[in-house]
């Protein structure tokens, strides 16, 4: 694991309160829109790629889904997100780990990925990645990063923006074929605006 990368995160989390960072969305709803589309079944296995304290998992939990995942790097993230879960924190299955570090135990039908994925600017990290994916994944995957109207840093790190066909090509090597994409403009905290592209696809 990258420790300056986990370093980084875990300070974040334990010294900024959402309200305090850009990518807080009370109601995650570009997400909720392209899972319900896909009309999987309340049993599905379902994971959040750096979720984080995301939001989505209490929205998947009030709506009966019973087999989700949270992946993320930072300890203090998972740690917020079970205090405000409280009880209902213990029907999640909560991974500790560097996403380029997962070794899946089991396979997904849903793998969903706001804002991590665009963290990964070096080709080989993105392969890494993209060999996970189709390695842990037998349904369905989300994906959203920063547009190319976006911004290019996030949380002071570099990122690589998309558009829908440079996204559509890079899911193609995976074996995944493009169901929808959609921009959104997300309003942060501050007030600011973000271009986000949202891709769905399915595993070929």
């Amino acid at each position: 694991m990258n420790e300056n990368l986990k370093e980084h995160w875990e300070t974040i989390y334990k010294t900024r309160q959402p309200n305090e960072v850009s990518w807080t969305e009370e109601v995650p709803a570009v997400s909720l829109e392209f899972i319900h589309k896909f009309k999987i079944p309340k049993t599905a296995s379902i994971i959040d790629i750096g979720g984080g304290d995301s939001k989505l998992v209490d929205f998947l939990l009030a709506e009966g889904f019973t087999n989700v995942s949270v992946l993320d790097i930072s300890e203090a993230a998972i740690q917020r997100a079970k205090t405000r879960l409280g009880a209902d924190a213990d029907k999640v299955k909560w991974i500790v780990t560097d996403i380029l570090d997962f070794k899946p135990i089991e396979k997904y039908n849903l793998w969903h990925d706001r804002a991590a994925f665009h963290f990964q600017t070096d080709p080989d990290k993105i392969q890494k990645y993209l060999d996970i994916v189709k390695t842990a994944v037998s349904g369905m995957v989300i994906v959203g990063t920063f547009s190319l109207d976006g911004p290019k840093k996030c949380s002071g790190l570099e990122i690589k923006q998309y558009d829908e066909d440079g996204m559509k090509e890079k899911f193609k090597k995976a074996d995944f074929q493009n169901v929808e994409c959609k921009r959104e403009d997300h309003i942060t905290p501050a007030g600011a605006i973000q271009n986000f592209v949202f891709c769905s696809f399915l595993k070929n």
